[in-house]
């Protein structure tokens, strides 16, 4: 056994004593809740580390793949709504679309007027004319479709299609909002990249919560539909367990593709995009359609392992989407594991997962030894905010591991294998 397969092997050892202490600690019913929200996650992260690892983009819009992908799953797999159906909201979504359509086409039309010889200067002024008129009538039609669906039926609700099929429409919906974020920021630099990516995910969450006639905002969507039977059918732990079962097949079927792709041609000239562009372009790959093309892959995986996470939850909620559990914490992930190693970004995402799930109940624990042995050697009384704080630690102790990490294995844990050629 080789240094490197040893390590690998006494790390998911020892993560395997780790999960076993919280099933001890916590219960069966609490241990399979968190692998399944981390199996979730870690196919969040294998989209992550596709884009960082394998391609260098600086992607931290994370957070609104999941939450667009998240309310395709809704809508997608969400039991039909009747009330809204059999009310006048169909055609006046018709006619907004219909709006869309022909304004675009206008737009798109006027922009093109430098082929019948026209000034560029009225090309753009016809261009912004028709674009500004076209927004106009479709944000009316659009308040108008929306205050009538909400007054008469709350939300459009789903299509009740099975919950499987949610999860791919989140995945190509996800990749199609990649594909036009990919078109802005693919030619920016990575820190402007990171900024573009940051603030059309806010746009995603601030449309998904306020538009309720689509989402129904912060009241929620509840309960969402399972692939497997539900708690109320087979109990906590074996539904949950068959929700594991589902996700583990999930991350393997992506695992195996990944890593056949990645050790294929198309790996080698992946590679050789990352590591030298220049030298990548001079051998005639075209470098923006490539790095395009692995934005849009991983925002297919992201959006995947977000509708499932949101399934799993059973209800959705777009407040409930933020920077720091559905941005932060996949870097941290794809960071600790290793960035370009597919097992080392799996081993990251059950890791740190673990970590931020138990530092709540292990910092209690360890306040309340405090306040108990405080208050009986020194008569010491404890603040009444102690619960507050020990929730707070989840942060203090992510931000001291992934600190740890990048101190003694900047690389990762498990970083990438190192390709040799003969």
């Amino acid at each position: 056994m080789t240094n490197r397969a040893g390590r690998e092997t006494l790390l998911f050892a020892g993560l395997a004593v780790l999960i076993a202490l919280v099933f001890a600690a916590q219960g069966a019913a609490f241990g399979t809740r968190m692998l399944v929200e981390a199996s979730c996650l870690a196919i969040v992260a294998l989209g992550l580390t596709i884009q960082w690892g394998y391609a260098g983009l600086f992607n931290v819009g994370t957070m609104g793949f999941i939450a667009i992908a998240a309310y395709t799953t809704v809508l997608v797999s969400f039991p039909v709504n009747g009330a809204f159906w059999t009310s006048n909201g169909p055609a006046l979504l018709g006619k907004t679309a219909l709006y869309l359509v022909v304004g675009g086409l206008l737009t798109y039309a006027m922009s093109q007027t430098h082929r019948l010889g026209l000034p560029k200067k009225f090309r753009t002024l016809l261009a912004l004319i028709a674009g500004a008129a076209t927004y106009i009538a479709v944000s009316g039609a659009l308040g108008e479709a929306a205050t009538h669906i909400e007054g008469e039926a709350g939300f459009i609700g789903g299509f009740g299609l099975p919950v499987w099929v949610g999860w791919l429409g989140g995945g190509i919906v996800a990749g199609a909002l990649g594909w036009a974020m990919g078109r802005i920021t693919l030619g920016l630099r990575a820190d402007y990249m990171a900024i573009a990516t940051l603030g059309i995910a806010e746009i995603v969450k601030a449309y998904l919560k306020n538009a309720d006639w689509l989402t129904r905002g912060t009241l929620t969507v509840s309960p969402l539909p399972w692939p497997v039977p539900t708690p109320a059918e087979l109990g906590f732990v074996m539904s949950r367990a068959a929700y594991l079962s589902v996700t583990a097949v999930m991350i393997v079927v992506i695992f195996v593709l990944l890593q056949r792709a990645w050790a294929a041609p198309w790996g080698r000239m992946m590679r050789a995009i990352r590591d030298n562009e220049l030298s990548a372009a001079a051998m005639g790959k075209n470098i923006s359609r490539r790095r395009l093309e692995m934005f849009v892959l991983g925002n297919v995986i992201i959006g995947i392992g977000g509708g499932a996470l949101i399934t799993f939850s059973s209800i959705f909620d777009p407040s409930s989407f933020l920077p720091l559990n559905h941005t932060f914490l996949i870097w941290v992930m794809v960071i600790l594991g290793g960035a370009g190693n597919n097992l080392g970004t799996i081993f990251g995402a059950l890791f740190v997962y673990v970590i931020w799930t138990m530092s709540e109940p292990a910092a209690l624990f360890l306040f309340d030894q405090v306040a108990y042995w405080g208050d009986r050697l020194f008569d010491w009384q404890a603040p009444a905010d102690m619960t507050t704080r020990a929730l707070q630690m989840r942060v203090f102790v992510i931000g001291l591991t992934i600190t740890l990490v990048l101190r003694f294995a900047p690389r990762g844990l498990i970083p990438e294998r190192p390709v040799k050629y003969e």
